[in-house]
């Protein structure tokens, strides 16, 4: 296994870092080192860096804005074997000078979805940087992807390199809840996208009009639906139920694979 020089990434003196300070670490990390990337592993940008024949075993969080899909991924992160990536955050961390970054920041700016072709580069790069820094180790690792897909033509793009075990689906009938929701979050974490309720509206009409469909794309088997109405633990007990035989499969493979 190839091992990547880790004197070149500056490391924070906290051990404990939060999920933008996170993002922004991948998002150098790829700035600086995708070149070198292509040159050691011979793959197009952004491509995985694993065998071509292998999917990451994943769950995805579903849900409208604001219903807590991102709460939720972040509660499942501190536990060992699950691994939280949530696509928004990728894009926010991007640096909006670049070329990426303005075209992102564009489209997130209005509450419009990021093109599909973008959306993967970005998404793989990702995946690639958080894999080369030990954040991510798929084999030991389920992946809880929020974010994506999130227009019916993603999905078979997605299910081109993940193994999805379930569809974690967050229901929330108070739709003025969930912007409230979001609006608390524009001030709490200083995010320019949440700010504006016309473009809150409008992702939650890209949401229902785009995104919604995409839940049909599954057998109803694999849908888990959560109520996102309850308590933080109420809701997180919910998800627990679905997603540990998920990963107690993937331990098991493990176990069968040494």
């Amino acid at each position: 296994m190839l091992r990547f020089p880790m004197h070149h990434v500056q490391q924070p003196r906290s051990e404990s870092l939060n999920k933008y300070q996170l993002s922004s670490l991948v998002t150098a990390w790829l700035t600086r080192h995708t070149p070198a990337l292509q040159i050691f592993h011979n793959v197009p940008d952004g491509s995985t860096l694993m065998a071509p024949d292998e999917r990451y075993r994943s769950i995805l969080l579903f849900g409208p804005p604001g219903v807590g899909k991102g709460t939720q991924g972040g509660i499942l992160a501190t536990i060992p074997g699950f691994f939280h990536l949530s696509v928004g955050d990728v894009f926010r961390a991007i640096d909006i000078g670049s070329e990426n970054g303005k075209e992102v920041y564009g489209y997130i700016s209005r509450g419009e979805l990021v093109p599909d072709e973008l959306t993967i580069q970005i998404w793989k790069k990702a995946v690639d940087a958080y894999i080369a820094l030990s954040r991510y180790k798929p084999r030991e690792d389920l992946l809880i992807l929020d974010g994506m897909p999130r227009n019916v033509e993603q999905v078979e793009i997605v299910r081109e390199h993940l193994h999805i075990s379930s569809v974690i689906y967050l229901e929330c009938s108070d739709q003025e809840d969930m912007v409230h929701r979001i609006r608390r979050r524009a001030i709490r974490e200083n995010r320019a996208d949440d700010a504006n309720e016309d473009v809150i509206r409008t992702r939650f009409k890209v949401y229902e009009n785009v995104t919604a469909p995409v839940l049909k794309q599954f057998d109803a088997s694999m849908v888990h639906r959560v109520d996102a109405n309850g308590s933080p633990a109420e809701v997180l007990y919910s998800i627990l139920e679905s997603v540990i035989p998920a990963q107690n499969e993937l331990f098991a493979a493990n176990r069968e694979a040494e």
